[in-house]
């Protein structure tokens, strides 16, 4: 009755050892340790801000477009903007996307893309 028990504690000892290093070895990416919150800022911005939650500094790119009378076939127009901010570990940044180039008309603010890498300095 002994062989069998002590060869299913052997058989678990080594799944769990061949297991738990790969765990251990385990690092984010960059996807996993960033992320993107966006909020109204006044009347006529939102905040793109980037968290960086990585244990190295990170450089990352956003862009977006500003869309003046969005329902309008006439006055339509589209502004794209960029902005790229440089995070250290840990770090918060944040950018402003701004519909004033639209004075008192309507907009939108859409399209925004995002992505982060590491710093390579």
């Amino acid at each position: 009755m002994r062989a069998p028990s002590w060869a299913r504690w052997a058989t678990c000892a080594l799944a769990i050892s061949i297991c738990v290093p790969a765990a251990a070895g385990h690092h984010k990416s960059v996807a996993e340790c960033t992320a993107l919150d966006q909020s109204d800022k006044g009347e006529d911005a939102v905040a793109l801000t980037i968290k960086n939650s990585c244990t190295m500094p990170v450089d990352c790119s956003l862009s977006w477009q500003v869309v003046c009378a969005p329902a309008s076939k006439k006055r339509r127009a589209v502004h794209p903007s960029t902005a790229k901010l440089a995070l250290v570990a840990g770090a918060t940044s944040s950018t402003e996307a701004s519909a004033s180039v639209c004075g008192d008309d309507t907009w939108t603010i859409g399209n925004i893309i995002w992505s982060c890498e590491p710093n390579n300095d």
